[in-house]
């Protein structure tokens, strides 16, 4: 934005940090976003019958929320679109997460909201 244009508006879309305020509530969300694919609907529409979970589909991607943690088990996820599914590909398909993404072995990964939960695993 010009400085012209700024004057004009008389706004400022940076705060200070003094202005900064940070909510100090917790959350135990942790999630998944996934490019739409076959595969991605195939664990969407899986995960989606599992209680707790929230699946959100875009036009161009799926989001799939849980709270406290999700467990994705490839076998699972294999027989139910009908083909292997891998921990490769599963992490492939997933073009981002939040939470503590936990590699347990070939067969399962898990995403911690709780970051207490994971010390069991580090």
């Amino acid at each position: 934005m010009s400085s012209v244009a700024r004057d004009a508006t008389q706004s400022n879309i940076f705060k200070s940090m003094k202005d900064i305020t940070f909510d100090q509530t917790i959350s135990h969300q942790c999630g998944v976003t996934m490019n739409d694919s076959v595969e991605a609907r195939a664990i969407a529409e899986f995960m989606g019958k599992k209680p707790g979970v929230t699946v959100t589909y875009q036009p161009a991607m799926i989001r799939i929320d849980g709270d406290g943690k999700l467990i994705f088990k490839m076998d699972e996820i294999s027989e139910y679109l009908g083909r292997e599914m891998t921990a490769e590909i599963f992490e492939v398909n997933t073009s981002t997460h939040y939470g503590r993404m936990v590699r347990v072995d070939d067969n399962q990964v898990i995403l911690f909201g709780n970051m207490e939960e994971v010390f069991e695993y580090i």
